[in-house]
């Protein structure tokens, strides 16, 4: 299988900045796995949206999944009561 390339939002860049050290480390693992599985176990895709979330304790990461250019695009990352607001 084919490694994905992972294109992060300059504003999930910015959310992520602000994500304390001790999950900041835990989030970055996650999105590491992506690189190998787009889909790990866990991931939920939205219903109305081709966007997929994988939880990373009270965090969440959102993300596209772009086969033809074997590409993941991160478009927000956080807490779980703020992330569903787009």
């Amino acid at each position: 299988m084919a490694k994905y390339s992972i294109v992060i939002k300059k504003s999930a860049a910015k959310e992520l900045a602000k994500i304390p050290r001790h999950d900041l480390r835990r989030i970055l693992s996650k999105i590491q796995d992506l690189f190998t599985t787009p889909r790990p176990p866990g991931a939920q895709k939205f219903a109305h949206f081709e966007l997929y979330r994988i939880r990373q304790g009270n965090y969440r990461i959102v993300y596209t999944i772009n086969n033809t250019t074997i590409e993941i695009h991160i478009i927000k990352i956080g807490h779980r009561r703020d992330i569903y607001n787009f």
